[in-house]
């Protein structure tokens, strides 16, 4: 396991005519989301500093191409991508196969992701999770609710939840008790159907009034990824955005990383 979540404070003002609200916001989130879980060895670190305001440590969180022809061949694009620059997490995200496709892809996998550190989650499947050994699982809001997906993974891995572009959605996964909440599509995908575009605007509320990390998806890349860092991102969810890179995954890596050490 990585270092756990490091607990961070940011700064922020706001009108008085809403201070009452937000802090009857922050009674009704905050303690649940934050102060009254038990503690667990999270597996992903934003590496944030109590002293450091928005944006200063966002890093990448790599997503696995849907279908996995042969996972031993991917395995050295994946080592190589990983030995590009720093990576908080890859999830393994594979549709259309059945489970001893998933395990094999998985066993293979895990192994290159966790001798490097780096968190190794299940999409969607909390059973397999735990079957598979992975560090976590991203459940989104049509797989399982948090609770019971947390029941079957037990209190030591990672549950992320997918929150789309809804205050409300991440407002239900911080208080459950979500180790980080997922908001997107900021851009057209190439792995999936944007049927919810999302704001910045969602990101820049969240990161100003929580402590739980956000991950902003969807159709991200080198190119366009600037003002979502800026927007206050803690993690950025990659998939084409690295295995399509006109110069490789190992350079797309090291772009994102060059571009997270220029917002510092």
């Amino acid at each position: 396991m990585l270092e756990s979540f490091s607990t961070y404070t940011r700064s922020w003002s706001i009108p008085s005519f809403i201070a009452c609200l937000l802090s009857t916001l922050q009674e009704l989130i905050r303690p649940k989301a934050c102060s009254d879980q038990q503690p667990r060895d999270t597996v992903l670190s934003t590496g944030q500093d109590a002293d450091v305001p928005n944006a200063q440590n966002c890093r990448l969180y790599i997503i696995s191409p849907e279908r996995l022809e042969h996972p031993a061949i991917f395995a050295d694009e994946l080592k190589a991508a990983l030995d590009g620059g720093d990576v908080a997490a890859f999830q393994l995200r594979l549709k259309g196969v059945d489970d001893t496709a998933i395990a094999r892809a998985a066993d293979t996998l895990r192994p290159v992701c966790q001798q490097r550190g780096v968190a190794f989650i299940m999409n969607d499947r909390p059973d397999l999770a735990v079957k598979l050994d992975c560090d976590g699982v991203h459940v989104g809001q049509d797989d399982m609710p948090y609770a019971e997906a947390r029941r079957i993974v037990g209190p030591d891995r990672q549950i992320g939840v997918t929150c789309k572009a809804s205050r409300d959605l991440a407002m239900t996964a911080g208080e459950a008790g979500a180790d980080y909440v997922a908001f997107g599509a900021f851009f057209p995908s190439s792995t999936k159907t944007v049927t919810t575009p999302a704001s910045l605007e969602i990101i820049e509320w969240w990161s100003e009034l929580f402590e739980i990390p956000c991950v902003a998806i969807g159709g991200i890349t080198v190119e366009n990824c600037k003002p979502v860092i800026a927007a206050g991102a803690d993690f950025l969810a990659v998939a084409g955005g690295v295995w399509d890179y006109k110069d490789g995954p190992e350079a797309a890596v090291r772009a994102f990383n060059e571009i997270f050490s220029a917002h510092r």
